[in-house]
């Protein structure tokens, strides 16, 4: 007997060891089972743990069908926290309910509460299937096994949910629309999340380990850089924070504005562990701004020019010094007329604009057949395009379309005007288009100065005009072809450009049948 408790004395010592150093808590749990099934000199055995919604479940058995742990529910209620008020009352009786329902012929069962701080997180049960009843000794190992495991399984819960935080944690700093940037104490990098790869153009891979300054290279950075000053946020409080802004020029030469705000990380001993980087992009803002600042340049000439010529003209005709004759008067009152139909068409661009941005755009559809509308506009174009050749091409069996009519004409009338402007040599210019099996596909072709590849991107949006002397010199405000894409696009077609430098420029566009 002394042998044997010998025995168990250091297979608790050893076991103990082990669940210690073990941290995976359903191997842990698998672990004590078993041991204590063995030291116990049993045949099976089960260990439960509280939930969160205070039920007890199985975690982990040994010797028992895998179909019969749920039958085990009479041994998981009404369970004491106290060592004193041990074995649970009516044991054998639930012992009994069970066995008969799990068909295992259990005979003996010892069981102890697994308690950490007298708060209940389980219960380990241990049974025999034959007469032999467990000792005073027996139940005494137990105990002392089930405090050993107890903390064991602290340990384990406490080491899973710090990994599932951090597993949360990665998944909200990977899934994060910002850009997330981690470094150590010298500003090298630890992490860089999807957001912050696809700005910079380096593999999350590559970039750890590398200096920050290598990863986060800014141009025209404005701020205290931490990436460029020697890691600044050592002399700084866990309370202050650096913003620098700049631009991020990957190597395919794709650029983006971001603003980059660094906060630094202390230990308990008021070191640096780590700087914490949320990079912003500000490209759009950026863009809204010059945006912005390009649309008041440009009303603001579109508007003072027509009202100078109005003014100017109307002023000299009503001088009452001067007597003019009927020619000049008349061509003076054109002027007058033309620059006011000018103005009309300019505020009636920014009220689509404004309607389009608003949602708020309107269609009146009807039966249109597509040749006529396009011809009664080439007509109107030829008295003012006299070094251009305009010229229809549409099948004598073009079908007509269920669209609007009027907005229509605006989508040929803009396009028509850009290729007669962008045309200043004259030449052909096409108007045409083919049926296809459900829908027509429209085109308006010149053999002008032609777009730059770079530039055909961002053509269809508001106020963007191409940066060239011509279009510095030529009139609007760049609303011609926003206007036509949302025109189409309310329709349910689609608009794209095929161009080239030097080579005249082709607009396409569908409608449906």
């Amino acid at each position: 007997m002394e042998e044997y408790l010998l025995r168990q004395r250091d297979y608790l010592l050893s076991i103990s060891r082990a669940m210690t150093a073990r941290l995976d808590l359903p191997s842990l749990l698998q672990l004590i089972i078993e041991s204590t099934v063995e030291m116990l000199r049993g045949e099976a055995g089960l260990i439960a743990l509280q939930a969160r919604d205070g039920e007890f479940h199985i975690r982990a058995s040994y010797g028992l069908p895998a179909r019969t742990p749920q039958l085990f529910a009479p041994l998981l209620t009404n369970i004491p926290l106290q060592h004193a008020r041990w074995p649970v009352p009516d044991l054998y009786r639930r012992l009994r309910s069970v066995a008969a329902s799990a068909g295992i012929h259990l005979r003996q069962v010892v069981g102890r509460p697994l308690t950490l701080d007298d708060k209940l997180i389980g219960v380990i049960y241990v049974f025999r299937t034959r007469d032999s009843a467990f000792s005073a000794d027996d139940r005494l190992v137990l105990s002392s096994f089930a405090d050993q495991a107890a903390i064991a399984v602290r340990n384990a819960s406490l080491y899973q949910q710090l990994a599932e935080e951090k597993l949360r944690m990665d998944a909200i700093i990977e899934n994060s629309a910002d850009g997330v940037l981690i470094l150590d104490a010298r500003c090298r990098i630890q992490t860089i999340n999807r957001a912050l790869a696809e700005i910079t153009g380096w593999v999350p891979e590559q970039a750890r380990g590398q200096p920050c300054r290598r990863v986060i290279a800014l141009q025209n950075a404005q701020g205290m850089n931490v990436c460029e000053t020697g890691c600044p946020l050592q002399t700084f409080s866990s309370d202050d924070k650096l913003q620098v802004e700049g631009d991020i020029v990957r190597r395919d030469g794709h650029r983006t504005s971001v603003s980059i705000t660094y906060s630094p990380l202390y230990d308990d001993q008021g070191t640096l562990v780590n700087i914490i980087g949320s990079v912003h992009d500000v490209t759009r803002y950026r863009e809204a701004e010059e945006m912005k600042s390009m649309f008041i340049s440009v009303i603001s000439h579109e508007l003072k020019t027509p009202v100078a010529l109005i003014k100017g003209y109307a002023s000299t005709l009503r001088r009452e010094d001067a007597h003019w004759d009927p020619a000049t008067v008349l061509e003076s009152l054109a002027i007058i007329e033309e620059e006011s139909d000018r103005l009309h068409r300019l505020i009636d661009n920014l009220l689509e604009a404004s309607r389009i941005q608003a949602g708020t755009l309107k269609l009146k559809l009807d039966d249109v057949s597509i040749p006529k509308l396009a011809a009664k506009t080439v007509e109107r174009f030829r008295v003012q395009a006299t070094q251009h050749d305009l010229q229809l091409d549409f099948p004598p069996d073009f079908p007509p379309i269920l669209a609007d009519e009027e907005r229509l004409q605006e989508v040929f009338s803009n396009l028509i005007s850009n290729a007669i402007k962008y045309s200043p040599d004259g030449g052909t210019i096409r108007v045409g288009g083919r049926a296809l099996h459900d829908y027509v596909e429209l085109f308006v072709s010149d053999k002008g100065l032609g777009i730059p590849l770079d530039k055909q991107p961002s053509l269809f949006e508001p106020f963007y005009r191409v940066d060239s002397s011509l279009g510095r010199r030529t009139q609007g405000v760049g609303l011609g072809l926003f206007l036509c894409k949302a025109i189409v696009e309310g329709h349910g077609g689609q608009i794209w450009v095929e161009s080239a430098s030097g080579q005249g420029s082709t607009f396409h566009f569908t409608l449906p049948l």
